[in-house]
């Protein structure tokens, strides 16, 4: 018996700067736009609330990280989704103890606080100097079940990995998310990663027969240009809504979650998988 489960998931892209209250204005105003549209999940860019500080190292940048509890954003947020009835993955610079996390807070459509997940990739690099900050994530990867979906949410660096993706999925997800911070090379002015950034996620689409959506920041920040791109592919891999690097707003798009289920079950990719062997996954 055919059965139908849509879900519209959409993708915010904007310009940020160095005001939260701005940022934070903003990306409300999108998170509404994409709602009104018709969106039911909605995913804004990694560390919204500022300016991309990871770019240098500097020792008052840990000022603006807050805990999860009380935190003034997350709480704003899951306002919002209580009022129009939406999934928002909210990404936040969380301090924890001692130690801080690049970290997404996952709120339901009934302004619940579901969970959150520590990024577990920290990138390290001109421009990118994520070690100086966060540490590892320490909560292994999430997967959630939301009044629109199971979601999977990766952060930014987690993107390049087949492995986080995977496990997502074995671990029920009928989406993937990935909020993003990624532009331009400081070291490396002539080299655009736009093309291998786009590719990695839609592999994991197609490898795991899945839909997968990204959600960039656009705009120059100190010397770096975040190059936007967000986008939504399908599960086989097409890309089906894509903004480009310098649209502010939203995109979506719909899926039928259990025609999706069918066809991850034909392709047989899970049945034909042969985990005897992947042991040297597990090896550094």
């Amino acid at each position: 018996m055919s059965s139908s489960k849509n879900v519209t998931i959409a993708v915010i892209q904007a310009s940020l700067n160095a005001d939260i209250a701005t940022n934070v204005n903003k990306i409300s105003d999108l998170v509404s736009k994409a709602a009104y549209q018709g969106a039911q999940v909605i995913l804004p860019p990694e560390l919204f609330e500022g300016s991309y500080f990871c770019r240098e190292e500097r020792d008052y940048f840990f000022d603006w990280a807050q805990p999860v509890e009380n935190h003034p954003t997350i709480s704003h947020f899951q306002k919002l989704a209580q009022e129009l009835n939406v999934v928002i993955p909210v990404s936040f610079f969380e301090k924890s103890g001692q130690v801080y996390y690049n970290s997404l807070a996952m709120v339901d459509a009934d302004g619940s606080l579901l969970g959150v997940y520590r990024k577990s990739h920290i990138p390290d690099g001109p421009g990118y100097e994520e070690k100086f900050y966060f540490r590892g994530g320490d909560t292994g990867f999430k997967v959630w079940d939301t009044a629109f979906g199971k979601i999977g949410v990766g952060i930014c660096w987690d993107q390049w990995f087949p492995e986080c993706a995977r496990a997502m999925v074995l671990m029920g997800a009928e989406i993937l998310l990935y909020p993003t911070a990624i532009g331009s090379e400081p070291e490396e002015p002539n080299l655009n990663t736009k093309d291998p950034w786009q590719r990695a996620m839609i592999g994991h689409a197609v490898s795991n027969v899945i839909p997968v959506a990204a959600a960039n920041r656009i705009g120059l920040e100190g010397n770096q240009t975040f190059y936007g791109h967000s986008f939504v592919a399908n599960h086989r891999g097409d890309k089906v809504a894509e903004l480009n690097d310098t649209e502010e707003g939203v995109i979506l798009a719909n899926f039928d979650l259990d025609q999706v289920r069918l066809n991850r079950a034909s392709f047989g990719f899970f049945r034909d998988r042969r985990p005897d062997l992947y042991q040297v996954l597990l090896s550094p």
